[in-house]
């Protein structure tokens, strides 16, 4: 279900421009707005269903999940990140650091 004042389910929808560098039925990957690494990514579910963060998650979202990490892990190979390295976080709530409550994955590495 895409939430009308979700900025990333706008994204998704195409109502907002993003910077994609993959897309698949269950998430797409575009660029930080705001990058805190050379290389940041954000990984982000595009179900019928909103999530809003981890604390939000059942166990009927594990296929989501596992896809997120899966996507994380092929896209950091396509930008040669599995060479160098890089970290996956999940910020969860405001005191986490969550800014867009929409669940994503952050990618960020090319230090």
């Amino acid at each position: 279900m895409i939430m009308t004042d979700c900025l990333f389910c706008k994204i998704i929808a195409g109502e907002l421009p993003g910077d994609f560098v993959y897309k698949n039925d269950l998430v797409v990957v575009f660029k930080s707005i705001e990058p805190k690494a050379p290389i940041h990514l954000l990984v982000v579910p595009k179900s019928d269903k909103h999530i809003d963060s981890v604390n939000d998650l059942e166990e009927s979202d594990r296929q989501v999940i596992s896809e997120l990490f899966l996507v994380a892990k092929k896209v950091a190979k396509d930008f040669n990140l599995d060479q160098t390295g890089y970290k996956l976080v999940f910020n969860v709530g405001r005191g986490g650091g969550q800014v867009i409550d929409h669940l994503h994955l952050h990618l960020l590495g090319g230090w």
